[in-house]
């Protein structure tokens, strides 16, 4: 790979060796055929089952792969490290059993438009969607996401999952960003929202590779105080 990427995938990797050759291999070969100038990060964090070694394997496969390494298990300070550190005039976030080259293509599209959106979230809740998650992750991310426009103004119906951001207008709200595990990205649209930039979504359907790392009974308490300090620190910015 030579010059600027037009595009940056960032995806981070927590105990995925089971499955990240296969999903960068979908990634990468998909990418490749529709031409475009592009790169992947794997922003691998705290592993314990060889995906950090696999993923630098991996990079002697393909010239277009990264790997950044973080010692802590933690989804939202990996997604950040990827964002500061992405090239890519358009920044995509997907997920190691959860990613979508439609909405990419689409997305990309759209927030490198003149004067288009600065996010694209890839909404699991708006019409057209398909949500294939049991009914309790159904339920969780419908409570989840009406609360944040309730108390929060979000303009978006979801704030998890796949992503497209223009990197020049998002990265240096990225870099102000607090919150790490469940809420980086719920507060990073956030901030972009109420700086005034303007944010779309576009619906998915949403089918992943493996079930999830971590049950949704455990994450509900932690994301409600996560988003009582969240709410709290907006305030205070705004002081």
């Amino acid at each position: 790979m030579s010059g600027v990427p037009v595009v940056s995938v960032v995806m981070p990797a927590y105990n995925e060796a089971e499955i990240l050759e296969a999903s960068l291999a979908d990634v990468v070969d998909g990418l490749r055929d529709r031409g475009l100038d592009f790169e992947v990060l794997v922003c691998e964090n705290g592993s314990t089952d060889g995906t950090l070694a696999l993923a630098r394997e991996l990079e002697g496969k393909y010239e277009e792969l990264r790997t950044l390494h973080l010692a802590e298990p933690d989804y939202g300070r990996a997604l950040r490290a990827g964002l500061l550190a992405a090239r890519g005039d358009a920044v995509v976030n997907f997920d190691a059993d959860y990613y979508d080259l439609d909405f990419l293509r689409a997305a990309v599209d759209r927030v490198l438009a003149p004067g288009g959106p600065a996010i694209v979230v890839g909404s699991k809740r708006g019409a057209g969607a398909n949500d294939t998650r049991s009914w309790l992750r159904r339920l969780v991310t419908a409570t989840f996401s009406t609360v944040l426009r309730v108390a929060f103004g979000l303009r978006v119906s979801d704030t998890h999952g796949v992503k497209a951001m223009r990197r020049e207008t998002v990265q240096p709200f990225a870099g102000r960003c607090r919150f790490g595990k469940d809420l980086f990205d719920t507060e990073l649209v956030l901030r972009v929202e109420r700086a005034g930039h303007r944010t779309d979504e576009i619906p998915v359907a949403v089918v992943e590779r493996r079930p999830a790392r971590t049950s949704i009974l455990r994450r509900v308490p932690r994301t409600l105080v996560g988003l009582v300090r969240l709410r709290v620190a907006l305030w205070r910015d705004r002081a």
